[in-house]
């Protein structure tokens, strides 16, 4: 009997030898490829063929088969092209070279979805979709593929195990081997290939796992349909303010809900009417689930224009929009298949599922290559806010702008350190010349702390004047960043800062000297943090300096050990 789902298709003896053989070769190359010494990042262009190799490797053992193999190997080969392009395009696009930016992931998720689209149409063999194929080829991908990653860490679990044995009697080899980059991944690449031969030759078996995990998501079906209602019911008496002020992030959870809703609601109606669940509360509940996602959408769009109307337009809210663009889609198509066929809702709502995946599908490629400039818009944006006063220089995201919206950002900063005030000719000369994303934010923190020193910084003897270069070393420490703080001038060349760290923290201190060149600077040992906590207004307590008297154990002339008494 055959353990093949399709009887059409050809059975394979050798595809766990050969996938694993693949993917062994292709996770050796892959460590190659992504081989660097700390400090040194890996090249734009080792990212991009090494994205190759991975995405052509996948790509091409979850969707091979007998029959039209070469078909296989053309979409595999074409993707990996292609994003890998992207790949080298995103890590080339900031100046610190990254790959994991959202352009990258938006190609990756459109391979996701060509893979059962390009199933489909090789089992047809033409540019046909139906349904339950397409669906069913969905299903078991994301099935064989968590399998299949089951499998690889299970076995790296029984490779360590044995390496731990034969360790126990002084033979390391194995244990040597498996602590070696290459190793690790050869291996990884052998377990991934070999399970995804297996299961795929046996795809037949799975389906009763197939079953099972949709059994499980029609049953949670009813949980998260009566949330969602209850959620929606609740707004016209709670208001939308809480949505705002959460710490949670609004616009992304209730995109991942509406996500959830049309998986869940997916898994009750099934592949077609013969596989929707029969179950009266379950069909009611899918049909909820696939009304909320439009009320859902149209709240996140809500709060995410809100969030764009606070701080203006940065790459990662051009993705949200897109994201809340696609949520509407969806949900616009559920509430057209529930006006047009009320409980078989499911019968409409199938074929536009469909054409929405295709079309996502394009959309994802589309937004992936570089065609839209997401950087150039959000500069423009931020430093329209910036000439209009909207956003003082000290809340202006100095970082974002040298790191996270490509050459425009940069170029944005270029003119600011040709011809912006002092300031902000500082700030945006050290956002060019920064490493990091801290050392700006380190460069951002004292220009804050220098701009409401004035207003916040208590000067002692009262009427003293601050030393030349003492304020700009005080806006240096973190004394003064959160609140009031006292100076104490002790005498020419020393100086004692006191204040909080952090909001609402005890109040600690530490002492300022000035060098031979006149320049001060903090001593690090002479940090004191009060005990018990100790949180004194600083603008009106009396602050003095003390001489005070001290026991502590001597040896051989030398302090031992911390002052007791």
């Amino acid at each position: 009997m055959s353990e093949r789902l399709d009887t059409q298709t050809q059975e394979w003896p050798l595809r766990p030898w050969i996938m694993a053989a693949v993917c062994a070769v292709a996770g050796l190359i892959f460590s190659w490829l992504t081989e660097y010494r700390y400090p040194a990042t890996i090249s734009p262009i080792r990212q991009a063929a090494a994205t190759f190799v991975a995405v052509a490797t996948i790509a091409f053992v979850l969707t091979v088969e007998r029959p039209r193999w070469l078909w296989s190997l053309a979409f595999a080969a074409g993707w990996g092209l292609v994003i890998a392009f992207v790949g080298w395009f995103t890590a080339s696009y900031n100046s610190n070279p990254t790959i994991f930016e959202w352009p990258y992931l938006s190609g990756v998720f459109a391979v996701l979805i060509a893979a059962p689209l390009f199933q489909t149409v090789r089992d047809e063999g033409t540019w046909r979709f139906p349904y339950e194929r397409l669906h069913g080829h969905a299903w078991m991908d994301a099935v064989i593929g968590a399998a299949s990653l089951f499998f690889t860490g299970v076995s790296f679990l029984l490779a360590w195990l044995i390496a731990g044995l034969f360790d126990l009697i002084g033979i390391d080899l194995l244990k040597d081997l498996l602590q070696d980059e290459w190793f690790g991944w050869m291996l990884a690449g052998f377990a991934f290939g070999a399970a995804v031969g297996l299961l795929r030759e046996r795809d037949a078996l799975l389906t009763t796992l197939q079953r099972l995990v949709m059994v499980v998501f029609s049953v949670l079906a009813p949980v998260l349909a009566a949330a969602l209602v209850l959620f929606l019911a609740s707004l016209p008496f709670t208001g939308l303010d809480g949505l705002w002020n959460s710490d949670i992030p609004a616009t992304p959870l209730l995109l991942v809900a509406g996500a959830g809703a049309v998986l869940l609601a997916n898994a009750v109606i099934g592949n077609g009417k013969s596989e929707r669940a029969p179950s009266s509360v379950l069909q009611w509940s899918a049909m909820a689930l696939v009304l909320t996602v439009l009320p859902l959408a149209i709240i996140a769009a809500l709060s995410i224009g809100q969030r764009i109307g606070q701080y203006g337009w940065t790459p990662e809210r051009i993705w949200g929009v897109i994201a809340v663009a696609v949520a509407i889609a969806y949900g616009a198509a559920g509430w057209w298949s529930v006006f047009k066929a009320r409980r078989d809702f499911d019968d409409p709502l199938r074929p536009l599922q469909t054409r929405l995946a295709i079309g996502l599908c394009g959309l994802a490629l589309f937004l992936a290559l570089p065609i839209l400039d997401f950087g150039a818009i959000s500069a423009s944006s931020q430093m329209a806010r910036f000439a209009a006063g909207k956003t003082p220089a000290n809340e202006f995201d100095w970082q974002a702008m040298a790191f996270e919206f490509g050459p425009a950002g940069r170029n944005r900063l270029r003119e600011i350190a040709r011809s912006g005030p002092p300031d902000q000719r500082r700030l945006a000369t050290a956002a060019l010349a920064a490493k990091s994303r801290y050392d700006v934010d380190i460069e951002v923190q004292v220009a804050a702390s220098a701009a409401n020193l004035d207003s916040r910084l208590r000067v002692l003897p009262q009427g003293s004047a601050l030393p030349p270069g003492l304020g700009q070393s005080i806006a240096q420490t973190r004394y003064c960043r959160v609140g009031p703080c006292v100076v104490t001038l002790v005498d020419d060349r020393r100086a004692v800062i006191a204040g909080p760290l952090m909001k609402n923290e005890t109040v600690e201190s530490a002492l300022l000297e000035r060098n031979d060149k006149g320049v001060w600077l903090q001593d690090i040992h002479s940090r004191y943090v009060a005990k018990p906590p100790f949180r004194p207004n600083l603008v009106t307590a009396p602050v003095e300096v003390r001489t005070v008297e001290r026991r502590q154990l001597y040896v051989d002339g030398r302090p031992v050990g911390e002052v007791f008494e």
